[in-house]
This record gives C-alpha cells, sequence and structure tokens, in this order.
C-alpha cells in the first residue's frame, strides 16, 4: 500500500487508532454506511445481454498503480470484459490529486459510461468528479467516496474490504505466533485515512479484549512509512523485550525488518498488512515476519466493474460493498495470493514455499 505522496500532506490528527473502544468496532464505510458483502451483487444472464447490447465504455482512473492495485485493476479489466464492455482509458495519478483532476478531465474526451477510481483526497474531490457527474458517467469509487456526493445520485457504490477482519486476522496471528501472551509494540498510522484508522482500531481491540496475557506496551504513530525504522529502533530500545510489531502495511514492515536484523534479533515476530515479495520471502525464510493479512484486491476490482454495470441498468446496489479477508502464512502463501491478487507469487516466493 503506497501511500507516501498522500500522507506527507496529511495532518498529524487522533485517530481510531489511538482510542480506545467500549464494544467491538465494526466495519463502516466513509459515510458511516454498513457494509454489504461484495458477492450479494449479482447480475442475470439478461442483465449481462443487456449490457452487451449497449455499446458501454469505461475508464479506469487510479491513484497509484502498485501491487494491490494493479489486481483491483485486473479485476475491474477482466469483468468489463465478460460483460462486453470496452475499456478505452487507464490512468495512473501517482498520488498526485491535480494530476487525477488532470486525469479525469482528459479521460472525458473519450466519453466514457463508466469510470472507476480511487479517490486521492475526499475533501476536494468533488472538483475532480464533478465533470464526470455532470455528464451523466457512473462513477463507482474504491475505498473513498467523495465529499458532497450523495450515493445513488452522484456515485454507485463504494467497494472496499472488511477492515475490522483484517485488523482482526492480524491480531489473532501476532497472538498465536507469540504463544498467546507476551509483550506488543504498536505502530498505526497517524493519520486521518478511515481505510487503515479501522484495520489498526480493529488489531487493538483484538489484542486488549480477546488476548488477556498479551499487553501492547508501547504504541507508536507513524506518517511516512520512510521513517518506520526510526519508529521500530524506538520502540525497542525502550522495550527490548517485545514479543511481537503490529504494523500497519507492509512497506513499513520492512522498515522495522531491517531494524530487527541489524539488532540480530530472531525473537520478535511481526504481522504486516498486504502482500508483499520481501515480507513474504522472510516468513517463508523462518524470519520474523508470522503473517501477512491481505484483502481479496482481485475481487474489488471485478465488484467495482460489476456494480457499474448494475448502475447503467438503473438497479439499485447498496452504498458500500466489502471483500473478505484472509490471512497468509508459510503454509499457505501461493494459494493466498491467488486467492487475493488472482494470480501467481513471484517466482522467488514460489520458489522459498516448495
Amino acid at each position: 500500500m503506497k501511500l507516501r505522496a498522500l500522507l506527507a500532506a496529511m495532518p498529524l490528527l487522533a485517530t481510531s487508532a489511538t482510542m480506545a473502544f467500549a464494544e467491538q468496532p465494526k466495519t463502516v464505510g466513509p459515510n458511516g454506511e454498513a457494509p454489504t458483502p461484495a458477492a450479494s451483487l449479482t447480475l442475470s444472464d439478461a442483465d449481462i445481454e443487456t449490457i452487451k447490447s449497449g455499446g458501454h465504455t469505461a475508464a479506469l482512473v487510479w491513484h497509484e498503480l502498485y501491487d494491490w492495485s494493479n489486481a483491483v485493476a485486473q479485476g475491474a479489466k477482466d469483468e468489463f470484459v465478460r460483460l462486453g464492455i470496452e475499456i478505452v482509458a487507464e490512468t495512473d495519478a501517482g498520488f498526485d490529486t491535480a494530476r487525477q483532476k488532470a486525469d479525469v478531465e482528459t479521460v472525458m474526451a473519450r466519453e466514457p459510461s463508466i469510470i472507476v477510481s480511487l479517490p486521492i483526497d475526499p475533501p476536494t474531490a468533488k472538483s475532480v468528479y464533478g465533470v464526470a457527474r455532470d455528464a451523466g458517467v457512473k462513477l463507482v469509487f474504491i475505498d473513498n467516496a467523495v465529499e458532497g456526493f450523495t450515493h445513488g445520485e452522484d456515485y454507485t457504490t463504494v467497494v472496499s474490504a472488511d477492515l475490522f477482519q483484517i485488523g482482526n486476522k492480524a491480531a489473532i496471528a501476532l497472538a498465536e505466533a507469540m504463544g498467546g501472551k507476551g509483550k506488543v509494540g504498536y505502530m498505526f498510522h497517524d493519520a486521518d485515512f478511515p481505510v487503515t484508522n479501522q484495520r489498526d482500531g480493529a488489531f487493538k481491540w483484538t489484542i486488549e479484549n480477546d488476548y488477556p496475557e498479551i499487553e501492547i506496551v508501547i504504541e507508536s504513530g507513524m506518517t511516512d512509512p520512510a521513517n518506520a525504522e526510526n519508529i521500530a529502533s524506538a520502540m525497542l530500545s525502550r522495550n527490548p523485550d517485545l514479543d511481537g510489531i503490529y504494523t500497519p502495511w507492509a512497506e513499513p514492515a520492512l522498515g522495522v525488518l531491517s531494524v530487527l536484523r541489524q539488532q540480530s534479533n530472531d525473537h520478535t515476530r511481526v504481522v504486516t498488512i498486504d502482500l508483499n515479495e520481501p515480507a513474504a520471502l522472510d516468513m517463508l525464510k523462518g524470519g520474523n515476519i508470522a503473517a501477512i493479512v491481505a484483502d481479496e484486491a482481485y475481487q474489488i476490482g471485478v465488484t467495482a466493474a460489476r456494480a457499474a454495470a448494475a448502475g447503467l441498468l438503473d438497479k439499485p446496489v447498496e452504498p458500500f460493498l466489502v471483500v473478505d479477508a484472509l490471512s497468509v502464512g508459510s503454509d499457505n502463501v501461493v494459494d493466498g495470493w491467488m486467492q487475493s491478487m488472482n494470480r501467481q507469487p513471484p517466482e522467488t516466493v514460489k520458489a522459498a514455499a516448495r
């Protein structure tokens, strides 16, 4: 999950990850919507034939293309092919809001029927997507909604993952690797970003409520993953006997791994989120990584394309559709990669898994 360009511009805010939850937190959408399983959205054979005969087109306007978003993109492309919808443009904004606005304006010259996109900055995104909305384009968003847009009127739906499930599975995986007891360092995303905030909060809640013999002894906020090594060094300096460390996604996890290797620390277990080749290799080689939790990225793309087609048919679509999460360990890394990304892992990972 490459957020650096976005994080650098974010203010430091108190987030849900720093708060205590009296009750189990629940996954909610950008505007507090209850989640609906993505698998519940279906199209009939008649729906598909109607879509195929409509001559519709789609544009994919991405925030940034990397492993996770490439898998989302591939899911959308494959579903659009199945539905007979031509993809007329695909862009990569490099996590630059101005560039994303220019991308939308550029693809509008192709007059797409559909735009699938992850808005980089929801508070300012109304000016980015307004021209498409006003032209009657069916908008489907990934993870974020546009502030000021109304579901069912301005956009079709938001597709994401079950965020509580991701954090919960990360907590379970780390607890199991620690034998159900010990001391944990909790590195959370210290910015107002609902996807990571909910995942982090779910991890913390699960540890504090389901594992009485595990104590979170230090909490450290992170805004830029480039600072992960410094944060990990400080954590371990104050608590050299840490049994586990949670990191909010794979890039900062690699910084933590670097520190642990520098210290010849083969005891502290690490759990992180989003599949990543170096992290997977460390896990397979018996290193510090205990498990990696991932969402079904490919299915996010499939669902987004399917939802857009439903929107073209004026079929009602729930406002917040979510896919499942899975815990990937050394025993299921190849199958997990397929379930999440719908493709084989890198050859280095396949070789290490044999």
